[in-house]
Parts: structure tokens; C-alpha cells; sequence
């Protein structure tokens, strides 16, 4: 791409689209992740007028800009209301659920070895199914993290077992509500309580369902209405429909909720006083976020979720008739999993990896979710996620006619995970790992080479391309090694967004 001295303002605007124009559709139900479309238009103008109103703002300092403080208040008001929060509750907008699980193990480590006297590598404590957000912050702020297997037949963890890996080196239990590769509610009073008799600090990340939950006909108690859960993150930026990134972190008494910001005054600039990860940071979802709980209140946010619950039982109900596939487990929230149901003869089963890639040919985008083998030897099932948004009660008739077309395409076929071909491949590029870039971590070995072997599996990343089938690229993770996938996938989306064509490595 070319830089003259200016570009006409039209010509940037028409360059802009036609990058978007290569993107998912963020409106209209059918990327069935990563995108929360409430269906009503009107919240997206408000949010974006929010947002230009707010765009020049800095929201690191709300003594110069107040109306950052304001905002932040009423969010923070809105969230502790409906997740039961008493006044002894405590919050911060931050920019996304990554932030808002980072800050609450940050403030749950600090705090524990504030209370040992010394600097020890404490632990997470949470099922495997924990939001990958939580093995960022282990790597970051140097802790372990301790995953207790689930139940393989429904992605549910037994609060037994996890309460039994208790000890005094645990700084945080981390429970989810729900968890993302399931849509299940842990077991969240029972692991709460038994973590509050034992001084153990206990978050829920309800990032994902947290603003859907709040009107959900739950069976179980998960909120902060739990006696023992000392902190809370939802993203506003899901089921609260701001445009991204905005979430809010909620703590229990302000002894904790301090322990989150930093200051510093040693330096000869200003004094610099964070609540968050970020230093400067936009005003603007914030204010979008803002208008839009203003504008719905809790009437606005029970009709969406009205719509989200009927789009999610007849979804559930629709898929569980297709021969060939079931719901994994019983989820309590917008988020189902499709497995192959494999109580049937092989020649009936449908791969769910395989009917996503079919039901891309009729315009619908699944999210394809990988197996994996637990610590304890039990495998949990690749599979394929869906996010129930309340756009999609508009739209389920024809979801589910298509998918059952899909899935007729596909149903017989092997699945790919067991496949010759697949573990070959998946030699060849051990071996290949192996020869040019040894035993390497994911964050290092030589990059030539893992692009190469991207490329050898048919990614192009020199113009930003991507298989049409997605199926054979998770076989392959299925079936490599953990720290080889992760360094490829590192160079993949490294690679995506490096200028074109990369210089010729001597």
C-alpha cells in the first residue's frame, strides 16, 4: 500500500469498506460467536453518537474528565443491583473480560501474600474448563494454575473435587457462570463456602453470560448474592451489548477493591494513580456502555433475555432432533455445545466439526472447538460452540432448516481427528518442530520455519487468508502437541497483520 502526502477523505472511507468487507457479519444472527447482536438498531446508533461524543476523552484521569467518573459510577451501580451486590461491593469498567479476570487475580495474589508475609508462588484453582483468560494471568503474574478435570459426558465439574485441592497455596478459586466450552454453571455456593471457611478468596467470571444471567430462570445460586464470593466480572461488551471492549469488575469490601489500582509517585512527572491494566484508555465504550444501560434499564434487559431463552430452547430443542448430534451436558445459559452423538452406528453419526464447515456453505459461521485429554486420562470431545444472542429468535426457523441440511451432507463421514491422513501430518510436523525448531516454547523458535509449515498445511498468511474448511486445521491441533500448536498459531496471527511480502530471512 502507497502513503501520498494525503489521501481524498472519500478514497479512505471506500478503502476502509473493502477491508470490511472481508470480515464476518457482526449484524444479523449468523456468526454464532465473538458478536452479541441485540436485533434492535436503535442501540447501535445510541452507542456510536456515545462513543463520538467521548472520543477525544482520556479516561485515565477523571479529575480533568469527570464525566468519565460518572459514567463509571452508574455502570458500577447498574451491575452491583442486578448481580446482588450490597453496598459493601466495589467497581471498575475495565477493557474487556481478559482485564477484568487479570485485575481479580492480581488483587487476590497480591492480597494473599500480603497475608503470608513474603513472596511465594501461590496457585488458581479452577475446573479446566476456566476461561483461557486465567492462564494468561497465571503466566503473567507468576502462578500456577491448578485445573481440575470435568465430567467428559457434560463438561461439569464436582464441587468434591475441586474443594479437595484446597490448601494454603491456593491465592484464588476461580468458578465460572457460566463456562465457555459448555455453557454450564459450576457449582458455585458449595465451592464458595468451602473456600470462605478455609480464607480463600473466590471469583465468578460471568464475563461471557454475566448481563444474561442476571435475568435467567437459573437452577443454581451463582451471583454475589453467594455467601464466600469476594469478586465478580461481566462483560458489558456481550450480553450488555456495548460495542467492544467494556466489562466491569466487582469486588467484595474496599480493602480488596484497593488492592487492584496502582499508583506511583516515583518519577518527576504526574502522580499516576490506575485502576486498571491501562494507562491512558478511551472513553468511549465506556460511554456507550452507559447509554445503553441507561436507555434499557432492567425492563429493556429482560425482554432481550425473554428472546435469548426462547431462541435457545428451540435451537436446543431443533438440534437435539437432528439423528447424528446431541448437546453436551444440560447448559443453564445462551451457550450450547454440539457433540456427535455416539450411541449411534458410525454411518449415522454427524462430526460437528464437519457439519460447521457444511453450514458455512449456507451462511452460518459455528465456532469449532478442539477435544482434549485431561490430567486424569478422560477425553473431552471436539465439538462446536454456540453463542444464542436475541437476534437469533428472529432467525431460528431457517437456522436450524439449514443445519439440518448440513448436516445430511455430512453425516457418515469420519471424523478427521482419527484420521490416517490427519496423523501422519501431524508426525511430519512434530518431527519438523522438532528438527528446526527444537524444543522450543510458544514463544520462541524460528519464525521462517513456522510459517513455512503454515503454509505447507494451506494457510496463506501473505494476503490475510484462511482455509474455507476449518475442520482438518483443528484435527491437526487435535493431534500435535500443546506447546507446537500454540507457537504455529502464534505465527499465524503474528503473520496476519506483519507488512507484505516479509523479507527473505538470510
Amino acid at each position: 500500500m502507497s502513503y501520498p502526502s494525503e489521501a481524498p477523505y472519500a478514497h479512505v472511507l471506500k478503502k476502509l469498506q473493502e477491508f470490511r468487507a472481508r470480515d464476518a457479519p457482526t449484524q444479523g444472527g449468523s456468526v454464532l460467536s465473538y458478536v452479541y447482536d441485540s436485533g434492535r438498531p436503535e442501540l447501535d446508533e445510541l452507542a456510536g453518537h456515545a462513543h463520538l461524543l467521548t472520543q477525544t476523552v482520556n479516561a485515565l484521569d477523571p479529575t480533568v474528565f469527570p464525566s468519565v467518573a460518572l459514567m463509571e459510577r452508574d455502570i458500577v451501580d447498574f451491575a452491583r443491583d442486578i448481580f446482588h451486590g450490597d453496598t459493601d461491593v466495589f467497581g471498575t469498567v475495565t477493557s474487556g473480560g481478559t482485564e477484568s479476570c487479570m485485575l481479580a487475580v492480581k488483587t487476590a495474589r497480591d492480597l494473599w501474600r500480603s497475608n503470608r508475609g513474603r513472596h511465594d508462588i501461590g496457585k488458581i484453582l479452577a475446573p479446566v474448563t476456566v476461561h483461557a483468560a486465567f492462564h494468561k494471568a497465571a503466566h503473567y503474574f507468576d502462578l500456577t494454575l491448578d485445573l481440575i478435570p470435568v465430567d467428559p459426558t457434560t463438561g461439569e465439574v464436582s464441587a468434591a473435587d475441586l474443594i479437595a485441592h484446597m490448601d494454603d497455596d491456593v491465592a484464588l478459586v476461580v468458578v465460572s457462570a457460566p463456562n465457555y466450552p459448555y455453557g454450564a454453571i459450576d457449582p458455585i455456593e458449595e465451592i464458595a463456602a468451602a473456600a470462605k471457611e478455609r480464607g480463600i478468596a473466590c471469583h465468578v467470571d460471568a464475563c461471557i453470560g454475566g448481563f444474561a444471567l442476571a435475568w435467567w430462570d437459573t437452577r443454581t445460586p451463582w451471583d454475589l448474592a453467594v455467601d464466600g464470593v469476594t469478586s465478580l466480572s461481566a462483560d458489558l461488551h456481550k450480553y450488555g451489548y456495548a460495542p467492544k471492549g467494556a466489562s466491569v469488575l466487582l469486588q467484595r469490601g474496599t480493602t480488596r477493591q484497593r488492592a487492584q489500582y496502582f499508583a506511583t509517585r516515583a518519577w518527576p512527572g504526574y502522580p499516576v494513580v490506575n485502576s486498571t491494566m491501562l494507562g491512558s484508555k478511551p472513553a468511549g465504550p465506556l460511554a456507550a456502555a452507559w447509554a445503553i444501560i441507561t436507555y434499557l434499564g432492567r425492563d429493556g434487559f429482560q425482554e432481550l433475555t425473554t428472546n435469548i431463552a426462547a431462541a435457545t430452547n428451540d435451537i436446543r430443542t431443533g438440534l437435539e432432533k437432528i439423528p447424528g448430534l446431541r448437546i453436551m451436558g444440560n447448559p443453564d445459559s445462551p451457550l450450547l455445545t454440539v457433540i456427535t452423538d455416539t450411541s449411534l452406528p458410525r454411518n449415522e453419526r454427524v462430526d460437528p466439526h464437519l457439519l460447521a464447515d457444511a453450514a458455512r456453505n449456507h451462511g452460518w459461521m459455528l465456532q469449532h472447538q478442539p477435544g482434549m485429554t485431561q490430567s486424569d486420562g478422560t477425553h473431552l470431545p471436539h465439538n462446536v460452540h454456540l453463542t444464542i444472542t436475541p437476534v437469533t429468535a428472529h432467525h431460528t426457523a431457517r437456522f436450524l432448516t439449514d443445519i439440518t441440511a448440513a448436516a445430511d451432507t455430512v453425516r457418515g463421514m469420519p471424523g478427521l481427528p482419527d484420521s490416517k491422513i490427519i496423523g501422519e501430518t501431524a508426525r511430519q510436523l512434530n518431527d519438523a518442530f522438532d528438527t528446526h525448531l527444537g524444543h522450543a516454547s510458544n514463544t520462541t523458535g524460528d519464525s521462517p520455519t513456522a510459517a513455512a509449515i503454515l503454509t505447507r498445511i494451506g494457510i496463506n498468511t501473505a494476503d490475510a487468508g484462511m482455509p474455507q474448511a476449518m475442520a482438518p486445521l483443528l484435527a491437526l491441533l487435535q493431534n500435535i502437541p500443546n506447546h507446537v500448536g500454540e507457537r504455529l498459531l502464534i505465527e499465524l496471527i503474528a503473520e496476519l497483520s506483519q507488512p507484505q511480502p516479509r523479507p527473505t530471512p538470510e
